[in-house]
């Protein structure tokens, strides 16, 4: 590692004890140490960094802030890091072709706040967004609770600047609005989780700000109404802003965490926006308190930004609150066609009343993605090793509903092993066959998205 650094002189460098473990976790809770972390300032630096690591066979893993919750940044000894925290510039905005171009290390919510102050608007929102980066968002294709009217991540990118494993340049997408010249890398790459290549300039698609957003809270005392309002909403074709879901231990969980003034004998509360010509989403929202109220909800509006804004903190803030439950959470987020949501909620409450083991639920009803949180205590051995033995069979019961393992965390190392749940024999060799094109030499987060033969 000393090689390294005197390889890589004028690019900021570290081999220190207390850089190695705080660069050596993400959020999925795994630790392991790597041997370096480097910090490029520019897309030459990476160029220098992946040719250095390509000829000495060292291998490289890219990070963004490490919110990720499969374990997709964590490097293990011989590893570098390759944190892109320094590469934080918003290039341009280009007002008349609406598009921003950015760096990887730009924050989400950075982005969105000064945009928003411009009248346009970057829809993806993940609960991270304060502290994600782009460039990690990008890796993972991240989603967020605006996701049901607006999409994703990979809705948004239109080009990509990144570097190769050999530090190899390529700019793959276009800046128009339209282009069908040979296949979509761009595309590949949203998503790859830094497998395939370091992503050095983003170049976004944003819209015209909303004129308007109606906040509403719907509180069911019944589980299984609040997932029928999810299927009725939609099938009444109103597509809101957001609509999303929490359970009753998740309402206890953030009471005790953060109080918010959500009602503690509520089995389940769907949060709901409603975005666009003020005209319209008043029409729409009557319909939306119309269909919930028949199915028993009391309904509750946002009267002003403080309001809204104090709904919103409570959804933002149910991560950390699980803690207070368990010490620890094997945290899952299974999606499922949106007719299937109450389905789906039935089965993880039959799972965790069979196993004893509590099973909270939460996230992005509206789009079927379901965060499945299997609290547990890991200093209790066997306690730990029934909740990890509850993941395959929610996965068999998600996909047995025409659902999917991960709507928005990627697959890393903590779902590598149940990948050939949902994929065929043939679709996994057509994948690894491409990681090969880019990545020869597996240098580029080795180990991470594929199971171990």
């Amino acid at each position: 590692m000393d090689r390294i650094i005197d390889a890589l002189h004028n690019i900021k460098t570290s081999t220190s004890p207390e850089d190695l473990i705080c660069y050596g976790f993400d959020a999925s809770g795994i630790e392991m140490v790597p041997s370096a972390i480097v910090w490029p300032e520019s897309t030459e630096d990476i160029v220098r960094i992946m040719k250095y690591a390509s000829d000495k066979g060292i291998p490289v893993v890219p990070r963004g802030a490490g919110t990720g919750m499969t374990a997709g940044a964590v490097g293990a000894k011989g590893a570098i890091i390759l944190s892109l925290e320094k590469m934080k510039k918003i290039l341009e905005i280009d007002r008349e072709n609406l598009t921003v171009l950015c760096e990887p290390g730009v924050i989400n919510g950075r982005l969105q706040r000064e945009l928003e102050w411009m009248g346009f608007f970057y829809p993806p929102d993940p609960a991270s967004m304060n502290f994600c980066t782009i460039g990690g968002n990008v890796a993972e294709n991240a989603g967020g609770p605006r996701a049901i009217k607006y999409g994703v991540t990979r809705d948004y990118v239109m080009q990509l600047e990144a570097v190769l494993p050999n530090g190899d340049v390529i700019t793959a997408g276009v800046k128009t609005a339209k282009g069908v010249v040979g296949y979509d890398l761009a595309r590949l790459l949203v998503g790859s989780e830094g497998t395939l290549a370091v992503l050095t300039k983003i170049r976004l698609k944003v819209i015209p700000l909303p004129e308007e957003v109606v906040t509403l809270l719907a509180v069911f005392h019944n589980l299984e109404a609040s997932g029928d309002a999810v299927s009725k909403i939609i099938s009444s074709k109103i597509i809101p802003r957001t609509l999303e879901f929490m359970d009753h231990e998740t309402i206890t969980a953030v009471e005790q965490y953060k109080p918010v003034g959500l009602p503690a004998d509520a089995e389940a509360v769907l949060l709901i926006e409603l975005d666009g010509y003020p005209s319209v989403i008043t029409k729409e929202a009557e319909k939306v308190v119309d269909i919930c109220q028949k199915l028993g909800a009391e309904i509750k509006m946002a009267e002003d930004e403080y309001a809204r804004s104090n709904l919103w903190s409570s959804r933002r803030a149910i991560s950390p609150a699980l803690y207070q439950i368990k010490p620890t959470k094997i945290n899952e987020d299974i999606v499922v066609p949106r007719n299937r949501v109450t389905e789906m909620l039935k089965r993880l409450r039959d799972i965790s009343a069979q196993s004893g083991i509590k099973i909270v639920n939460f996230g992005h009803a509206g789009d079927g993605n379901i965060h499945v949180n299997i609290m547990v205590d890991k200093a209790d051995p066997e306690e730990y090793r029934q909740g990890l033995s509850l993941v395959e069979k929610i996965f068999q019961e998600t996909i047995s509903l025409g659902g999917t393992i991960s709507g928005e965390h990627g697959i890393g190392l903590t779902k590598a092993s149940y990948l050939r749940m949902e994929l065929s024999k043939k679709e996994l060799e057509i994948m690894e066959s491409i990681k090969r094109v880019f990545d020869p030499k597996n240098i580029l987060n080795p180990g991470k998205i594929f199971p171990k033969q």
